[in-house]
């Protein structure tokens, strides 16, 4: 079982950033699909942006042009930059990964992530 690891999370006011890392116990080049998600208090947990082996990424419709998610194989770890935050993106934020198309999905504990306005 893969273990993912997220940090970064905390508290920021409105307009303002934070990133977020992920770092797996085994080498990022071996996942298909590296991804963040997010779940709000009362609704379902959502996919926030995702990217595969190739770096092609793909965002939610509210995180784009305001976030960047990227992997980084030399530093084994995937990022996500969140720009001009707002109060909805308040959410525990999960790391998720996938070896291949058909392997199940693992997920990291989960870095919470607040905005005030």
């Amino acid at each position: 079982q893969v273990q993912l690891v997220e940090s970064g999370g905390g508290v920021v006011q409105a307009g303002g950033s934070l990133r977020l890392s992920c770092v797996p116990s085994d080498k990022i080049p071996d996942f298909y699909v590296m991804a963040w998600y997010r779940q709000a208090p009362g609704k379902q947990r959502e996919l926030v942006a995702s990217i595969t082996s190739d770096f092609t990424p793909n965002y939610a419709e509210s995180a784009k042009g305001r976030f960047t998610i990227t992997r980084d194989n030399a530093k084994n770890a995937l990022n996500l930059q969140m720009n001009r935050l707002k109060p909805e993106d308040t959410a525990v934020y999960y790391c998720y990964a996938k070896r291949t198309v058909i392997s199940p999905a693992s997920w990291g504990q989960g870095t919470q992530v607040t905005v005030s306005s």
